[in-house]
């Protein structure tokens, strides 16, 4: 039977800690592996980001309008060259997975000026980079994977899953949301236009069947003797 390590090895310094403390490193591990943003991207106007990278990194791109016209922007990115990688019009939803070739800065972009009333507000989320080892030996393990190493892994994905499910959730109910506020605005309207259109009517047949039951009296015109 082999013998644990030492409470002080460096190569084990995560056996001592408690599940919660591990669960939390976890955490934040995947949280800084993402950059989120959600903004607001005004009518006839362009919005770009700028992310600086080196050569033979991977990134993902990932993005959707949450509200505004018919739901859709342009989007492109650049390399450090000036050259177009990618380039989508009218889109309410994509993603795209790109290594760069290139050292540099890359621009992505966000496109309205193809709309003249509307503003839009767009959320899009940038992966830069592989996923480290969740445990600092298992860059390097050729061997199987302990208990404790199966179990951080397992709890791992289960988050992935978790925080990807609820950041759609979390779109999908932004989105439905703004739709019906809209859709309540324009049945407030339509209720507020039919309310004055009844007016007018009653008030219009009230009169014209006043009119109606009116007598119409000759006027008399005295006669100079």
């Amino acid at each position: 039977m082999r013998s644990p390590a030492p409470a002080d090895s460096p190569g084990r310094w995560w056996r001592g800690l408690p599940p919660l403390l591990l669960l939390l490193l976890l955490l934040q591990a995947q949280v800084l592996r993402c950059s989120q943003l959600t903004f607001e991207l005004p009518d006839s106007a362009k919005q770009c980001f700028h992310e600086e990278m080196e050569q033979g990194v991977k990134f993902t791109l990932g993005y959707q309008v949450i509200s505004g016209g018919h739901y859709d922007v342009d989007c492109f990115i650049e390399d450090p060259h000036g050259k177009t990688i990618y380039k989508e019009t009218k889109k309410q939803y994509d993603s795209f997975f790109h290594q760069t070739e290139n050292k540099g800065i890359y621009k992505f972009c966000f496109s309205n000026e193809f709309s003249t009333f509307t503003h839009k507000i767009v959320f899009f989320d940038l992966l830069i980079g592989d996923e480290p080892p969740i445990l600092p030996e298992m860059g390097n393990r050729v061997t199987a994977l302990t208990q404790m190493e199966s179990a951080c892994v397992t709890i791992h994905e289960a988050l992935k899953t978790v925080i990807d499910s609820q950041t759609h959730y979390r779109l999908r109910e932004a989105q439905d949301r703004n739709r019906a506020d809209e859709l309540n605005e324009r049945v407030s309207y339509w209720s507020v236009g039919e309310t004055v259109i009844l007016f007018v009517v009653s008030i219009s047949q009230v009169m014209l069947l006043k009119s109606f039951f009116t007598e119409k009296r000759p006027t008399s015109r005295g006669v100079n003797s």
